[in-house]
């Protein structure tokens, strides 16, 4: 038997917070003394008290916890329970960052104003070229709606394509239309250069399609594509102040892409119009 100051040690809590599981119901001690109310846990307990703690911490309420461990769960279901909560979390956590990373583009493009370079735009005819791609919807043009679309399209491009025996002869290319029936939402295009026939790729899903030319203006983005607010802003600002219009959603050309997101080098091609 271990005393509350003991067990607290090796369950890694506090002796307050093993009183208030006391209280209420949630983990009693193995004994008390009735002279002196000193509390007394067999290690057996242990167990109980890991489950309390990896559930609380995974964001389960005290109640919640309760009704879990009195419903008596097996071991492979609680593991399968908390593979789940811990999936919902890291998936929070992801969104959370993704959102933290745009409110930094933005605050660094509020900072950048008048300030950020634009003599890094250049205004070429970008040639035809063909891509192997597959496409999805996305809610709106916001980083917080693309990511979640291009990210899985992307990882399942390169697989299917090594599959069918088709290799890259060039950078990713992603673009961008508006879905039919307009309210916002935006048709993600997630390509690669290939060299293959136009038509569908067998059975793969994958479309080859060849991209018309046009004349773009251009610039260079270094880093994940969650920050490129301040780069596209400063081209729009040079498409403005120099005569053109945009006729279009902005090719973004992957450069460099190694596994560290913040090394991207992304050329963003925007088409415009002379006026």
């Amino acid at each position: 038997m271990f005393t509350i100051g003991d067990f607290a040690r090796y369950g890694r809590v506090s002796a307050r917070m093993l009183r208030h599981y006391d209280a209420i119901g949630l983990l009693h001690p193995d004994r008390t003394d009735p002279a002196t109310g000193y509390r007394f846990y067999g290690a057996a307990q242990l167990a109980r008290l890991n489950r309390i703690i990896a559930l609380k911490d995974l964001g389960f309420t005290l109640q919640q916890v309760q009704a879990i461990l009195d419903e008596q769960v097996g071991t492979e279901e609680l593991r399968g329970m908390l593979r789940l909560r811990r999936a919902e979390l890291e998936e929070a956590m992801r969104a959370a960052a993704a959102r933290l990373a745009q409110v930094e583009a933005r605050l660094r493009s509020i900072e950048s104003e008048g300030r950020m370079s634009t003599n890094d735009v250049v205004v070429k005819n970008v040639a035809a070229v063909r891509v192997a791609e597959l496409a999805g919807t996305a809610a709106g043009y916001e980083p917080e709606d693309i990511t979640p679309v291009i990210g899985p399209l992307y990882d399942r491009l390169f697989p299917l394509l090594d599959g069918a025996g088709v290799a890259p002869s060039g950078p990713g290319i992603a673009y961008y239309e508006d879905a039919p029936g307009g309210g916002g939402a935006v048709v993600v295009h997630a390509g690669v250069t290939v060299s293959a026939p136009v038509g569908p790729l067998g059975d793969t899903g994958i479309t080859v399609v060849e991209l018309p030319p046009f004349e773009a203006a251009t610039i260079v983005h270094r880093g994940s594509m969650d920050g490129v607010l301040p780069t596209s802003q400063a081209l729009a600002r040079w498409i403005d102040a120099n005569g053109y219009r945009s006729a279009g959603y902005a090719r973004e050309i992957s450069l460099e892409c190694p596994e560290d997101r913040d090394k991207w080098v992304t050329e963003l091609q925007e088409p415009v119009i002379k006026v």
